[in-house]
């Protein structure tokens, strides 16, 4: 059974618009920019959490007292 030449016309346009929306998705969500901002603003959120700041700088303390130690003795 052959098919009209127009409707197999029709769904080449469909299909193709329809990847070239697929391609415009793939192509915002693949954005290198887009995974430093976010890797930014998870890093900027995790910092922001009291727990995990102190912990840091009671980290950096203790680092910069052994330092100093060693520098001195």
């Amino acid at each position: 059974m052959a098919r009209d030449p127009d409707a197999i016309q029709r769904d080449i346009e469909q299909a193709r618009d329809a990847l070239a929306a697929t391609l415009d998705e793939l192509s915002v969500k693949a954005n290198p920019k887009r995974f430093v901002e976010s890797g930014k603003a998870t890093a900027r959120e995790k910092l922001n959490d009291p727990r995990v700041r102190y912990a840091l700088i009671g980290v950096g303390a203790l680092v910069a007292i052994v330092v100093v130690r060693k520098i001195f003795r």
